[in-house]
């Protein structure tokens, strides 16, 4: 059984992005130039360096701006990657290496119609964090069905309040004005 492995974005710009790692050595950044594009002001034109030997790949920070972390250590130096850690760069985007199975014995996928019958499957999710990550994962988006936020509503009400006492005094004035009565409320402006 022969094993892939690739990059999970879990936060930034693309979220749920797979990047496969084939070959001997792969540039991250955000450089149209780099095997693997990350378009995001946080990521430097050439980030990062994956490097495979002896079957397992090798993560190392290229003198980024922001740095190179792994399960939240900054790189300060090439570091062996194993299945289920979280790369970050900077402070939004995050990845995680996994490795893929592949059974080079399977049966292949044609590119035959599937008969109407057939309903299409769902992609599956991917899978979650090792336990241990979890608390250093971002929150994922509320689903789109989700319950509106409840709003605070005293401000509403205060400015409501508000205008309508202004309007109450100016109509109050405008009463007093309008039936000459200045001197009735107000005896101590004189001339009354």
């Amino acid at each position: 059984m022969a094993s892939q492995f690739q990059l999970i974005m879990r936060s930034g710009p693309t979220p749920g992005a797979a990047f496969a790692l084939e070959g001997d050595q792969m540039t991250i950044g955000r450089d149209s130039t780099t095997e693997i594009v990350i378009n995001d002001a946080e990521v430097s034109r050439r980030h990062a360096r994956l490097t495979f030997q002896g079957g397992k790949y090798v993560l190392e920070d290229l003198g980024s701006t922001n740095g190179t972390f792994v399960n939240g250590q900054r790189l300060s130096g090439p570091r062996v990657l194993k299945p289920g850690e979280v790369i970050s760069f900077g402070e939004q985007i995050m990845l995680v290496f996994e490795a893929v199975n592949l059974d080079p014995g399977a049966t292949m996928v044609s590119q035959r119609a599937a008969p109407a019958s057939a309903a299409p499957r769902p992609m599956p999710a991917p899978p979650p964090p090792p336990a241990q990550y979890a608390g250093s994962m971002p929150a994922s988006p509320a689903p789109i069905d989700a319950a509106p936020r409840r709003q605070n509503l005293v401000p509403i009400f205060i400015g409501v309040g508000v205008v309508l006492l202004l309007c109450v005094c100016g109509g109050v004035l405008w009463w007093i004005d309008a039936n000459y009565m200045w001197c009735t409320f107000f005896p101590f402006l004189g001339g009354c």
